[in-house]
């Protein structure tokens, strides 16, 4: 059975909101919860990008059930790895054991802000694949000293470790960073039902983990209310991921998305009421092979209405896939 999951999306909510939001999501019945980690919304309407971690620790104190899972943190430019080992490892502990770090090598969108420049996507990659090796060598105890070709760790010690560490998901977009995933990653993660991406990461060790995907939808009763909030707030989706990852700011994307009609967003978040069409669009992930999808749902003041409908019908029709 696919296992189906709610998106704390920081971009579109406050903190004290996206707690709120997951303690609902629990009640509701959903499987996991990931939220993601930005410093700047897509577009300006959706108004919000709250510090993750902060929303993640009071979400661990106010649920009691659903994992969490960072969907995803980049963890080369605007953080050091040895800090996201150590946020990681105390989010494991004040979850009791509930927390998954899920990684990926970012989007200029967030990381411009500390003035670092921003890599090629080789490098890029590069970064990641180290940064992963730094936060595992802390996760496994004792002092680390690490001199390489991107990052420096100097007598670096975790002070509070679980005992179980936090599993590592890595992103994928591609060959290399499904390479990367398979070797290093207790599971994937990306956001379309490419089976390919899996098949890449299943050549490479990741046969038989995890793998998480994630689905935007927009619950309305009214369909046309729910095309224009996707289109407001979600035309960024359709941009490719080379470019997206480029792009500095809201204005960036604004200008990106100029030409996004609203039946072009519908076109692939599924909007209105209709249960077999949020099923369908959940169908093509679960036939990728995907073993877990996130669902997104827009508008940040819509969650409510979006958990209830879910937990009465949206949530028992998906456990029939």
């Amino acid at each position: 059975m696919v296992r189906i999951g709610y998106t704390m999306m920081t971009e579109q909510a406050g903190p004290r909101e996206l707690v709120d939001h997951v303690v609902a999501a629990e009640r509701a019945g959903f499987d996991f919860s990931v939220t993601s980690d930005h410093y700047f919304p897509w577009l300006a309407s959706q108004g919000h990008s709250p510090y993750a971690w902060s929303v993640l620790g009071a979400a661990a104190q106010a649920t009691s059930r659903i994992p969490l899972m960072t969907y995803v943190t980049c963890p080369t430019v605007r953080y050091h790895p040895a800090v996201v080992a150590q946020k990681a490892a105390t989010v494991q502990l004040l979850s009791q054991g509930r927390f998954r770090l899920g990684l990926g090598s970012g989007e200029n969108l967030n990381e411009h802000v500390v003035g670092a420049g921003w890599p090629t996507p080789g490098v890029r990659l590069e970064m990641l694949e180290e940064a992963v090796g730094i936060i595992r060598a802390l996760f496994a105890g004792g002092n680390v000293n690490h001199h390489g070709p991107h990052f420096d760790v100097a007598n670096a010690r975790l002070w509070d470790l679980p005992e179980e560490p936090p599993p590592i998901g890595v992103a994928v977009s591609g060959p290399r960073s499904c390479e990367i995933a398979g070797r290093l990653a207790d599971l994937v993660i990306a956001t379309e039902p490419n089976g390919t991406l899996l098949r890449d990461f299943d050549r490479h060790g990741g046969s038989g983990k995890p793998r998480v995907g994630q689905l935007p939808v927009c619950y309305d009763p009214d369909r046309s209310a729910a095309v224009a909030r996707a289109h407001d707030q979600f035309r960024w989706s359709l941009g490719p991921w080379p470019v997206n990852a480029q792009l500095e700011g809201p204005l960036a994307f604004e200008g990106a998305t100029g030409q996004v009609r609203p039946e072009d967003v519908a076109d692939t978040v599924p909007c209105g009421d209709d249960v077999d069409a949020f099923v369908e669009a959940v169908r093509a992930f679960h036939d990728a092979g995907f073993t877990e999808i996130a669902l997104v749902q827009v508008g940040g003041d819509q969650q409510e209405p979006f958990l209830e409908w879910a937990r009465t019908k949206l949530l028992p029709a998906l456990r029939e896939l």
